[in-house]
């Protein structure tokens, strides 16, 4: 199994099947990654409340990896993630990238981008345009 398998049985087994006791089959007990949320590494723990909390709110979650690159232990690739929101149905679409470093067939080191601004317009917690507002100074205005 390539660096490439191992990065998409990680999606397809704990974010599209939601199978959170198999973040041990892919992290090392150490792993943290970094990027999902700022100023903060998460760790397997983490990651179980993160994966059950992006549940409770989405409905089943679908991970594409059009892009790939792997370099010796290096992976990175694009991520195209499509899910619909649970209180309404409506579809959502959200980009991300990851570069993650393995050792043998676990995770040893991870780093993450993900558009949370275009997810959090889409579940309605940001209001729509949110980046645009931002870019011209402006604050945004949070209704009641």
């Amino acid at each position: 199994m390539t660096n490439s398998d191992r990065l998409r049985a990680w999606y397809s087994e704990v974010w599209e099947k939601g199978n959170t006791d198999a973040i041990d089959q892919f992290f090392a007990p150490d792993t943290m990654a970094e990027g999902l949320i700022p100023e903060m590494q998460v760790g397997a723990e983490d990651f179980r409340d993160l994966v059950m909390a992006f549940r409770h709110v989405l409905g089943d979650i679908t991970v594409e990896l059009p892009k790939i690159i792997e370099n010796g232990d290096w992976v990175s690739g694009i991520l195209h993630v499509r899910t619909f929101r649970a209180d309404n149905g409506a579809p959502l679409e959200v980009t991300g990238q990851v570069m993650a470093r393995f050792k043998g067939d676990k995770m040893v080191e991870a780093y993450n981008q993900f558009d949370f601004i275009s997810f959090f317009e889409q579940l309605g917690q940001f209001p729509q345009d949110t980046l645009p507002v931002c870019m011209t100074g402006q604050r945004l205005d949070w209704a009641g």
